[in-house]
This record gives C-alpha cells, structure tokens and sequence, in this order.
C-alpha cells in the first residue's frame, strides 16, 4: 500500500499557497510536514483528506483493495487542531458516534470504546461529559478517536498540541503501533513526534510556493 500525491496545488481564496507538491508514502512509513506558519501545512493534509479542494494535482492509495475503500478520503482519520467532539456528550458517546460513522473496515474492526480509552490513558472516565476534560485529556480522547474504527491513513496536524511529555510519548508509541501494523502517517509539527528517521516534506510556502522532501 502506498499513499502517493503528484502534482497538488491549493489556493486560499484567490491565492496560490502551494503548488506541485509531489510525495509518496509506503506501507510502514511516516512523513513529517514542516516549514512556516501559513506556508500551507494545514492546507495540504486537508488536500491530501479529501476536506478542501484542489487547484491541480491528483492522491492516491496505490495497492489497496478497491473495495475496501471507495476513496482516499474514506480511507483517511484525519486529527485536526480541533478534536471534533461534543462537549455535551460523554466521551463514551462521542466515542460511540465516531465508531458508528466510520464503520468497520474489513477484518478491521478497531478498539471497543473503553480499549481506545485505556489506550490513550484514561479508562474509567469515558462517563464523564468531554466539556469537563482539562485540555490535555479532551486531546488525548481526541487521539481515542483514530483507534475506535481501523483506517489505514493517520493524517495528523500538530497532533501533541496541549499535551504534556508523557502524552507525547504515548501518542508516538500509538504511532509507531499504526505503522508497524502497515499502516501510514502523514504529521504536520513544529515539534518532534518522536518517530526517528522519518521523512520530512519541507514547506516554503508565500516564500517560493514549493517544497522538499528530506530523508
């Protein structure tokens, strides 16, 4: 399985943020995007998501069963910078819902909910509404969301944020989990994910509208 981008290019309204961004990413592998604020990080893991159009370009997910997946974005988890949970809700219903809406890939049927709560740190709260989380909780309940139903791609932007040294440790241990298993990741950070040798997708952004891989 191989995630592969050739050519994208995006716009912000009327302005180009990035063009003829070209990567590939194999079964097991992860790649870092970096560079600037507004050099178009966020914008090209929501390309890449299926969340916001494309100027030009075109994503794939090469050798995966076509009917596993009808599309690239069906067979993305996407972890923004907001965690896309009800703050009315338990974490259990929140869990629940998002498990119910992704369905069950096949033979992938992903963690329970209180598993993927175990997993993240915090079985045994799943009863409490997801408002009265501290910040770093509500992100790591965030982080239950990508086990709860299996997806082959992790597409992560600034996924630590509001987490504390041992979340981040956990959450790289998720990580390295998902690509051991074969799957992917694609991160956008300003900080270390803690995934050692992996690649990294430069970003130049306004300052030259291209980019780089590294490594």
């Amino acid at each position: 399985m191989r995630l592969v981008a050739e050519g994208l290019s995006a716009k912000r309204g009327e302005d180009l943020i990035f063009r003829d961004i070209s990567f590939q990413i194999g079964a097991g592998t992860a790649l870092v995007v970096k560079g600037p604020n507004g050099s178009g990080k966020s914008t090209l893991l929501r390309v890449v998501a299926g969340l916001l159009p494309r100027e030009s370009g075109k994503v794939q997910l090469n050798g995966c069963p076509a009917d596993e997946f009808e599309t690239v974005a069906a067979a993305c988890h996407y972890l923004g910078h907001r965690n896309a949970m009800k703050r009315e809700l338990t974490v259990a219903e929140n869990l629940h819902f998002w498990k119910r809406f992704f369905g069950e890939a096949q033979g992938n049927a992903g963690f329970g909910v209180e598993e993927a709560a175990e997993a993240v740190g915090l079985g045994g709260i799943v009863h409490l509404p997801f408002g009265y989380l501290s910040a770093g909780q509500q992100r790591r309940m965030a982080m239950a969301k990508l086990l709860v139903a299996w997806r082959p791609v992790w597409i992560l932007d600034e996924p630590t944020a509001a987490l504390d040294t041992a979340a981040e440790i956990m959450f790289a241990g998720l990580v390295k989990e998902h690509l051991r298993c074969g799957g992917i990741a694609l991160a956008a950070t300003h900080q270390p994910l803690g995934l050692g040798s992996a690649a990294e997708l430069h970003m130049a952004g306004f300052a030259g509208v291209f980019a780089e891989v590294w490594g």
